[in-house]
């Protein structure tokens, strides 16, 4: 093993306590975001209760797309042994066909690798004991002997499951982070191993690691970050114009508006029911219609257009403030095509659809925030098996000619859902973007990365989901979950307040919209209030986010010396500052940004 440089430029840092469980000691450890971009790392040391300092970085990017030399394994390779191969290829062992060797670079790195392979999964594994509740981060740099791959961390059960635990696109000549992870639902010995299709290709590998984690300890991670990402610490200085300290003061800052977007997806039923009308103002500012801006709602007979629905629903929100994301204006999958635009020939479809744009984009010029564009175009292709190859860079460059103000997204599912889904894995779905960015017509253009974040049952695996938005953030653009939601099943709340949770707390996230709602609008998988509109056990964790995420008032009294610090969510505040012997209230309007710096806001108050 020898390892390059790790110079970080200094963006962001989070700092908090991490101390590994029972039986694994104690090891410098960082919750590292790195992946291909620019990063930053700021440790805080931290005693532990056998008195050795743990250092923590959250949100560590570095500049690295393809490296000369590796970086050094992450966590010092965890619970894996000989991560670095500075022990010739101890604690690894061949597996399938193939045969595994030690090799030295030119420049003196050690390195393991797999020749002679004969199928996908012919590699070099070494077993480790998971533990049940535990999420496991796992990472290591990969090349290939020629061209590129993809590249898949398997980890394989007892029952002879294989389970994909991340992927990368690895080249030759260069060294790729592979980054992944697992959660554990057993306690059981599992094999790691890799994948590549095309086995004529040999596969290297280098300071692999896999870092287990407890519960509270991600929690912790995601609160700090939190913390760090989304809020800003103020300080108010109280004082009588003579500058005495007024110890006793009230300070209360009611939010305005909030700079990070969550909301909640909204159907047809808003224009009838007015309990779901005052449920969904009561609690959201952004909004997605789920189904009444698509083409097999605006047209469903060829050239009998109506956008009545989607008009009214769109002047509902405009009346109560709320900001609308545009879903969709084409859909890659057959199934979800307007009848009629199945059966047409490809003359007719292209002017059918040009049509199309033309009409919802212009209708809704001005007053949309984003466009879903080519919905679930990794998984399905319609327009391209019509079109051809381009199908859905022409229709963003078009997207953007007509109106180019609003975010246009590529929206997708089971990117950070599902670690088994290969056809939209994070790293492809930046391949798909890169095709789509490279293509005359749209540079300029806002483009954004939108994960649908429909979760299934069972324990969501959030090791992989934040593997997946590391690597996503490297492209610099923003992300958003545009329909989460967490099947039905008796954990469902937790659940849903893990994913909600790991979304918030990552730097790259800019919005989550739900896809969920009251029963009495239809919403059966994820209900977030019943037919009587009593909140279920969902309902009250959305509650609880929005509270918590900075919506409601905060009240703080001052001190001997006057002072209030107050840590407050970026967004736009009315504050009050009050004191039982002053009649006259004070009243001022703050803005807290992300590049807001503590400096003292002194209010003197009269008698």
């Amino acid at each position: 093993m020898k390892v390059a440089a790790e110079g970080c430029n200094l963006l962001l840092f989070i700092t908090s306590y991490l101390l590994l469980i029972s039986g694994l000691g104690v090891h410098s450890l960082s919750y590292d975001h790195s992946a291909t971009t620019k990063a930053i790392t700021l440790s805080l040391p931290i005693v532990s209760s056998v008195n050795t300092q743990t250092y923590l970085c959250c949100h560590c990017f570095e500049n690295k797309q393809c490296l000369a030399e590796p970086r050094r394994a992450q966590y010092g390779g965890g619970i894996i042994v000989n991560p670095g191969f500075d022990h010739n290829i101890e604690g690894w062992t061949a597996f399938g066909n193939g045969a595994i060797k030690e090799v030295m670079s030119n420049g003196g790195n050690r390195f393991i690798v797999a020749h002679n392979r004969t199928q996908p999964l012919d590699s070099f594994s070494q077993k480790v004991q998971l533990k049940k509740g535990m999420l496991y981060t796992f990472s290591a740099w990969l090349q290939v002997s020629e061209g590129s791959d993809t590249v898949s961390v398997m980890f394989k059960t007892k029952r002879n499951e294989m389970v994909r635990g991340g992927q990368v696109i690895a080249k030759h000549g260069c060294w790729t982070l592979l980054k992944g992870g697992i959660a554990a639902n057993f306690s059981s010995p599992v094999e790691i191993l890799f994948e590549s299709k095309n086995s004529a290709e040999e596969i290297w590998a280098d300071n692999i690691s896999l870092q287990p984690f407890t519960k509270k300890q991600w929690r912790s991670l995601q609160d700090a970050s939190i913390e760090r990402v989304r809020k800003r610490r103020v300080r108010f200085q109280i004082t009588h114009v003579n500058e005495t300290a007024l110890k006793g003061a009230k300070v209360i800052t009611r939010p305005i508006k909030l700079n990070f977007p969550f909301g909640c997806g909204m159907n047809h039923y808003i224009l009838t029911n007015e309990d779901y009308q005052s449920w969904f103002v009561s609690r959201f500012k952004f909004t997605t219609f789920t189904n009444e801006m698509k083409w097999y709602s605006t047209e469903k007979k060829q050239g009998e257009e109506n956008y009545t629905i989607a008009d009214a629903m769109l002047k509902f929100t405009q009346e109560n403030g709320i900001s609308v994301r545009g879903h969709n204006i084409f859909w890659d999958d057959p199934k979800y095509q307007p009848d009629w635009v199945r059966t047409l020939s490809p003359a007719d479809l292209t002017k059918a659809a040009a049509k199309r744009m033309k009409s919802v984009l212009s209708r809704y010029k001005g007053e949309l925030i984003a466009w879903d564009v080519m919905n679930e175009n990794l998984h399905f292709h319609f327009y391209e098996d019509k079109f051809g190859e381009n199908a859905s860079a022409v229709a963003y460059a078009t997207a953007y000619e007509l109106d180019p103000e609003p975010k246009l997204f590529l929206n997708e599912f089971n990117t950070i859902e599902y670690s088994g889904d290969e056809a939209s894995n994070p790293a492809k779905y930046i391949k798909k973007l890169k095709e789509i960015l490279s293509f005359p017509g749209v540079s300029g253009m806002s483009a954004a990365i939108g994960l649908q974040g429909h979760f299934a049952s069972g324990q969501p695996n959030l090791a992989y989901m934040r593997s997946g938005l590391d690597l996503l953030a490297t492209t610099g653009l923003p992300i958003w979950l545009t329909e989460a939601s967490v099947d039905p099943q008796p954990s469902q709340a937790e659940y849903l307040e893990e994913v909600l949770r790991e979304a918030y707390s990552h730097p790259a996230v800019e919005g989550i919209i739900m896809f969920s709602g009251p029963a009495q609008a239809g919403f059966n998988a994820t209900t977030l209030a019943d037919e009587t509109f009593k909140n279920t056990a969902a309902g009250d964790v959305v509650d609880k986010l929005i509270q918590e995420w900075g919506t409601g008032p905060n009240i703080a009294t001052a001190d001997s010396r006057g002072i209030v610090d107050i840590s407050l969510h970026h967004g736009d505040y009315d504050v009050t500052v009050t004191h039982p012997l002053i009649h006259s209230p004070i009243t001022l309007n703050l803005s807290v940004k992300k590049d807001f710096s503590l400096e003292t806001i002194h209010v003197k108050m009269h008698a």
